[in-house]
């Protein structure tokens, strides 16, 4: 290890093996192995490790259903999560899982170093218990009538008509989810963990730049609130691993599923005779741990996680970074319109390096939402890799293997222009350093049509038909090989297969480092293509392989009984109006700035809006559609010349435009990227 490289070790949130990947979980494991390879790229040690989230009672109850072992079941999908994880590219260490002997060997001491440290403490209490299955039901596995509003068909734990958050036993006309039988109250024996004895320790460790800004935010409301002991115990039937001075309880999932990321460290440290587990985490290592997660586990990841290991004498994270959501075609993803699409299926169709690339081209470091419209997905891909990046080099490598045997020439033509292009790897560091992907890709970009600005210019298509002009076509076609080389070095971490085949094709080999090298008198292999465009019939077939999947995934689990989307009475279309009616009406792009609900309003959501020159505060009827915190970051249209209307709650000065009948199915209207707070809509 040289003396300016860093000890890294990097972890995903652990996928849940009672499903398949699908691509809304690419988008946080894409956006880690770039970071990771951007980090091995310069020479870093930067180990990557994950696995499967194995244990809980979805687990018992899938296996059941299918006539297995829940080993067997978790076995099989822990082999086809890695597939289709290795063939995204994901270029993980170690692949392991939370039912594994490493992890129940942590467990079982952070667990008995928490006890012993007096952080464990015991209390009865009440549970749901279904009398069918014989078997205390958690707060998923109970439904009933919400008891603030009385929406049916809830769960136990909050209600999805007006966010109201409760405990299992408040629900109205309960009843098991597994079963259907009504549950009945019994008592229980259960551990919690002394979360508000670490308050202190976790307002400073979220105040230490360890989280991003809205995290660090969204925790002081939880500070306010008062922190709870956890209940880190289960009643048996339960799959996990049984706590060893109690028996018939078991470690909740979330105690287990978050030291699976040592685990699985563990687990690797054993096959190399190089790497120590303490030096990364004992509680004085200087090695780097990150976490890279999705927003709806930040609660777990950010108070329990760093609370447990602090309570056990180990380290804590150096960071933990959460991204958002994605939604497809700007909605959520629909099984009936073929937009929740497997992993696997998109790689049945289309090329994984397209959608790395899409990604990173829109991810930032904040935690915001990511549209995949597919439109733009193909257009985007085709433009940027194909049409700009790869096109540099199939302009040059044509001239240089038939009229220079292969041979990039002695000289650099353009100095000055090379030394630009060189000169960007600061800022681009910078941008992957601080997963500011698409800032990345900008400027990336940006050098692309400089190169391609050059070769058009130059012309050598036209030279090579002049006379004497031999040497200027080898010198302007080997700069253009130089710049695309330097182009697809800044690229390696994001499109890894495309890095490579053009490393064969330029007999060379890429390191951050590289890019104030030049080639020159250098042989290069006969070029072939290295990206096609992406095919648009293979979208519409991906998309209609995703419709027949999940249709036949609806019917074979009894879906069409409760089908997860309902088809609409369509709204006929109301009167006409002339031009200068609709003229009057001023729609304005605005980002969401803030999102919360509205006290004593089931329905409403109070949006805060940056239209550009100002911002707006408008009370928004979406409550039951969307979690406040899933909006902020959003780009929406407004009304913004609508008269302000005074409610009992505050002004609400506009109207937020979005479709649907109601309900859960309401779907905000979202601009393409590009679009700015304040311009208007046409």
């Amino acid at each position: 290890m040289t003396a300016n490289q860093r000890r890294i070790l990097v972890t995903n949130a652990l996928p849940y093996a009672n499903g398949p990947i699908h691509i809304g979980h690419m988008l946080g494991y894409i956006q880690a192995d770039i970071w990771v390879r951007f980090q091995r790229l310069q020479g870093n040690e930067c180990h990557f490790v994950c696995a499967d989230d194995a244990h809980g009672t979805p687990i018992m109850l899938k296996a059941q259903q299918l006539g297995i072992t829940p080993e067997a079941m978790i076995d099989d999908m822990n082999a086809a999560h890695q597939r289709d994880f290795a063939d995204f590219g994901v270029s993980f260490d170690n692949y392991h899982s939370t039912h594994s002997p490493e992890n129940r060997e942590l467990a079982t001491l952070i667990y008995t170093r928490l006890r012993d440290n007096g952080y464990i403490h015991t209390r009865t209490i009440e549970q749901l218990f279904d009398p069918e299955r014989e078997m205390f039901l958690p707060d998923r596995f109970v439904k009933g009538d919400c008891p603030k509003c009385g929406a049916t068909e809830q769960y136990g734990d909050n209600c999805d008509v007006c966010g109201a958050t409760y405990s299992p036993t408040d629900l109205k006309n309960p009843r098991s989810a597994v079963s259907g039988a009504v549950p009945e109250l019994r008592e229980s024996e259960h551990y919690f963990f002394d979360l508000p004895a670490f308050e202190g320790m976790l307002k400073e460790w979220t105040r230490s730049g360890s989280l991003q800004s809205e995290m660090a935010n969204k925790l002081n409301e939880w500070f306010e609130q008062g922190l709870q002991q956890w209940d880190i115990s289960r009643d048996k039937p339960y799959f996990g691993f049984e706590i060893p001075d109690a028996p018939g309880k078991y470690f909740y999932v979330w105690l287990d599923a978050p030291i699976g990321y040592m685990s699985s460290f563990k687990h690797y440290c054993a096959q190399r005779d190089d790497l120590e587990f303490e030096d990364f985490w004992q509680e004085d290592s200087t090695a780097e741990v990150y976490h890279f997660i999705g927003k709806d586990i930040i609660y777990f990841h950010s108070l329990f996680w760093p609370a447990m290991l602090k309570g056990a004498q180990f380290r804590q994270p150096t960071n933990v970074w959460a991204h958002g959501f994605i939604t497809v075609n700007g909605t959520k993803m629909s099984k009936s319109k073929g937009t929740f699409i497997m992993a696997r299926t998109y790689l049945d169709h289309l090329d994984p390096e397209y959608l790395r690339y899409y990604f990173a081209a829109k991810l930032t470091s904040r935690i915001d939402d990511l549209d995949l419209n597919l439109t733009d997905f193909a257009q985007r891909v085709n433009a940027d890799l194909v049409g700009k990046v790869v096109n540099i080099a199939s302009r040059c490598a044509g001239f240089i293997s038939k009229k220079f045997s292969g041979k990039l020439s002695p000289r650099i033509a353009e100095p000055e222009m090379l030394a630009s292009f060189q000169a960007a790897a600061s800022e681009l560091k910078k941008a992957y350093e601080e997963r500011e992907f698409s800032k990345a890709m900008r400027e990336i970009m940006k050098l692309a049509d400089r190169a391609n600005e050059y070769i058009a210019v130059k012309e050598p298509w036209q030279l090579a038909k002049e006379e004497g002009k031999e040497n200027e076509v080898h010198d302007v076609c080997s700069m253009g090989i130089h710049l695309f080389r330097i182009l697809m070095i800044y690229l390696t971490p994001v499109v890894p297969k495309l890095s490579d085949d053009a490393q064969t094709f330029l007999n060379d080999r890429f390191h951050w480092d590289s890019v104030q090298t030049t080639l020159t008198d250098h042989p290069i292999e006969k070029f072939k293509a290295l990206m096609q465009r992406v095919p648009t019939e293979k979208i519409d077939a991906m998309l209609e392989s995703s419709k027949s999947q999940n249709t036949a995934a609806a019917v074979s689990n009894g879906a069409n009984d409760t089908p997860m989307e309902t088809t609409q009475n369509i709204e006929p279309i109301a009167d006409e109006i002339e031009f200068s009616d609709f003229a009057k009406i001023d729609l304005r792009v605005a980002r969401i700035v803030n999102a919360e609900p509205v006290e004593g309003a089931d329905k409403l959501l109070k949006l805060t809006l940056d239209i550009g020159s100002e911002t707006r505060q408008v009370f928004a009827g979406i409550k039951s559609a969307y979690q406040p915190e899933a909006l902020i970051g959003q780009l929406t249209v407004m009304v913004a010349n609508l008269k302000p209307r005074k409610m009992r709650f505050g002004l609400s000065e506009g109207m937020v435009l979005a479709a649907g009948p109601g309900g859960k199915e309401i779907y905000i209207l979202n601009p393409h990227d590009g679009a700015q707070p304040g311009q208007r809509v046409m």
